[in-house]
């Protein structure tokens, strides 16, 4: 071989073994911008799914966990609570929940799994707020004489029913959102994930 083609030989092999460890050092310094970039362990805490007991939850009564920063609202109703659903269809903005705002385990009238147990986000589909329950019929809990139990938001007067549904002419444009969840057991609630309840 001539001593111009063993330059070129050299050439090439400095070219490939610089180029190499280029790549190297490339791969090297890309490694922890990548990992930045991956959730943190808070973050990934944070949108957890939540286990929730709800064996002790008496009718009537509402329970608030924290579910990504959210509160959820675990209510248990009763039976003349679920039955004035039926009789607000004409009030309401979205009375059969088209406007997807739950999973589809909870597309039906009750918009929960289980008929007495409404698992909804407990912040107003308006601005945000959080609203209060207004659990008793008309003018007992100091609404109008119509009034035949819910939620009331007292930022702007949104009006939710027992199923989270909103009343027409309130600011509210949509129903309260059904979180996904799930039942692993009968008194077992898991806020985060659909799946088939139990």
């Amino acid at each position: 071989m001539s001593k111009e083609g063993k330059m070129n030989c050299g050439r090439r092999q400095l070219i490939v073994a610089t180029a190499a460890a280029g790549g190297v050092g490339a791969v090297t310094t890309m490694v922890p911008f990548l990992s930045s970039m991956l959730p943190s362990e808070r973050a990934k805490a944070a949108g957890a799914p939540v286990e929730v007991d709800v064996g002790n939850l008496a009718p009537g009564q509402l329970l608030t966990v924290e579910w990504r920063g959210k509160p959820v609202w675990i209510f248990n109703r009763s039976t003349e609570m679920l039955e004035t659903l039926a009789k607000l269809d004409d009030a309401l903005v979205d009375p059969k929940s088209e406007k997807k705002q739950q999973p589809d385990s909870c597309a039906n009238a009750t918009r929960s799994i289980k008929p007495n147990l409404l698992v909804v986000i407990g912040i107003c589909t308006h601005l945000g707020c959080s609203p209060s329950s207004k659990f008793k019929k008309g003018i007992e809990d100091g609404m109008p004489p119509e009034w035949l139990g819910g939620f009331l938001c007292p930022c702007h007067g949104s009006s939710f029913d027992f199923a989270g549904r909103v009343f027409k002419n309130k600011p509210a444009p949509t129903n309260l959102e059904v979180p996904p969840h799930t039942y692993l057991t009968e008194t077992r609630l898991l806020i985060g994930e659909d799946k088939k309840g139990a």
